[in-house]
């Protein structure tokens, strides 16, 4: 086990020293057993935080994401975090003024992350497959620069169905109903 955990680490480390020394915009920590954001991630990239506008966690252990990160890596555009233990998102996250992209698939979502909604260039948010039922409706449709939700296998109520265009300038992904079966 520690040695399994030891390799992770290592992992974890090099993904950072390649996007520290390569000055690239995007870290990607995509299964890497991560349970938690590891805290010495943010002294190693102080020096490169302001420049990282992609990161991937998906397919990870997280059960949340913290203030600090959201705060450390304010400039983010894309932000996946699929397959993972996630139900809600830091109020903070509506500082991330330029994010663009976030990815929340495959997570214990229960209810509609209402923090994204007051985030003003996101243009695509993917909650498929979380356990999502009521979608906060009217505070969607007032999200400028929405194109697509995608709601595909989620529970949601017939209210969400009738969120149809005009009525939301984005396109809206939805599984489709299960057919009403015959006595």
């Amino acid at each position: 086990l520690h040695k399994r955990m030891g390799e992770a680490v290592a992992r974890v480390a090099r993904k950072v020293n390649d996007t520290v020394e390569n000055k690239t915009d995007s870290l990607d920590l995509a299964n890497c057993k991560l349970m938690t954001f590891p805290v010495g991630i943010y002294k190693a990239m102080r020096s490169v935080t302001e420049g990282i506008h992609r990161i991937s966690l998906a397919n990870n252990e997280l059960k949340s994401i913290t203030s600090r990160f959201v705060s450390t890596f304010s400039q983010l555009t894309e932000l996946n975090l699929a397959g993972n233990y996630l139900h809600r998102l830091p109020e903070e996250i509506t500082s991330l003024l330029r994010l663009r992209a976030i990815n929340l698939s495959r997570n214990r979502f229960r209810r509609f992350p209402e923090p994204l909604a007051t985030v003003p260039a996101l243009e695509t948010i993917d909650l498929e497959e979380n356990e999502i039922a009521e979608v906060p409706t009217e505070k969607l449709a007032s999200m400028a620069s929405l194109r697509s939700l995608n709601l595909r296998a989620n529970p949601v109520g017939p209210e969400v169905r009738l969120l149809v265009r005009p009525l939301v300038p984005f396109e809206l992904l939805l599984s489709p109903e299960e057919p009403i079966p015959k006595a």
